[in-house]
């Protein structure tokens, strides 16, 4: 007959082999749950799909084509809360104008809106409960790199176009930009006494360009300025850093085409050569000559990039190849807010649709090129 002690390893038994094909079957139906979550949202957001691929779009009503009428833009916020006079944009062609609010009772009757990320990044939840008219576009705008972008993912599914320094944004607003010359002018190099300088605000020691910089010091001398370094009032800038044969235009993060007046201001509006760090070469050609600048990943490490600054300083015919470019270009490097903003204008006024951008998070944190 049966004991009681052959009895009890079999129950025990039988309730573990119960209890293993129970954790099975939950984590099977877990990964399938979890891979249908990942299925849709790869269906909602394809891989590397930049906004003007996206397959939404829908005609504004009552478009033509060329719009005639003034259209009415509202600013969801001054940017970094810092107001300017709202100035109306010269015509652009024929009768074609804006008129610019930050007035947000006019919302309703707005054609456009201009959300600055930077404003509402820390709450974006409340964009997404304001009543939107189906024809009203609207345009995200940034000129801070993904590094210091926030909560880009709430931004998903909000936005009509885009406004940044990214160059396939559709409006497309740089820090800098080179312009040809009419005909060639002869470019005068202010004069040099100083070899490499450097400004900086954002002093973080764990950056890239914080640690480059460490190892560069070692082997030639770098002034630096900026918050805990020398100080250097914003009228003395550009005089200063021009005396210097070549300036550090050290980015705070690495991303597609994120080049900004440290390039544009303070290196090439002073008339000295950058040396720069942010995206590759081939991302600094599309905006500059190849010999506008020097490269640090021209360069296997600091110690080789110093020998070769000093090598230049060193040979005045060569340093100037460096400005041979200056007789064709002239830099634009200043534009006011209401610069980029009658930018939109004159998109919108041409602009014959719009579409919904369901993956703006997955464009903008594309990878540096």
């Amino acid at each position: 007959s049966t004991t009681l002690a052959t009895l009890v390893p079999q129950c025990s038994k039988q309730v573990l082999i119960f209890l293993l094909c129970q954790f099975v079957a939950s984590f099977c139906l877990l990964s399938f749950i979890q891979g249908s979550r990942e299925r849709r949202m790869n269906l909602q957001c394809p891989l590397q799909s930049p906004p003007g691929s996206v397959n939404t779009t829908e005609v504004v009503p009552g478009s033509t084509g060329k719009q005639e009428h003034q259209l009415a833009i509202m600013l969801w916020t001054w940017p970094f809360h810092q107001p300017f006079p709202l100035e109306s944009c010269p015509p652009l062609h024929g009768d074609l104008n804006c008129h610019f609010t930050a007035n947000r009772n006019l919302l309703p009757s707005a054609d456009a809106v201009i959300v600055h990320h930077w404003d509402v990044q820390g709450n974006p939840r409340q964009l997404t409960q304001i009543h939107r008219d189906p024809s009203q576009r609207w345009v995200w705008f940034n000129l801070e790199s993904p590094s210091n972008s926030h909560n880009l993912g709430a931004m998903d599914n909000l936005f009509n176009m885009t406004m940044s320094y990214r160059s396939d944004a559709d409006f497309f607003t740089p820090y800098g930009k080179l312009e040809p010359l009419d005909e060639p002018e002869n470019f005068t190099i202010p004069p040099k006494s100083k070899m490499v300088a450097w400004a900086v605000s954002n002093w973080n020691p764990s950056s890239r360009r914080v640690q480059y910089y460490e190892e560069l010091k070692k082997h030639l001398q770098v002034d630096v300025f900026g918050r805990q370094h020398k100080p250097l009032p914003k009228s003395q800038l550009l005089s200063t850093l021009s005396q210097y044969k070549f300036y550090l235009a050290f980015e705070n993060s690495q991303h597609q085409d994120y080049i900004t007046e440290k390039l544009w201001h303070n290196a090439l509006a002073s008339g000295t050569v950058p040396v720069v760090l942010g995206p590759s070469r081939k991302n600094y050609e599309r905006f500059l000559p190849s010999e506008a600048f020097i490269h640090i990943d021209d360069f296997p490490n600091p110690q080789a990039l110093a020998q070769h600054l000093h090598s230049v300083a060193s040979d005045e015919a060569r340093y100037r190849e460096y400005f041979q470019w200056r007789s064709h270009f002239r830099v634009v490097h200043k534009f006011s807010w209401i610069n980029h903003y009658c930018k939109a204008c004159q998109g919108l006024h041409v602009a014959t649709a719009y579409r919904t951008l369901p993956c703006l998070a997955q464009w903008f944190l594309g990878n540096p090129q």
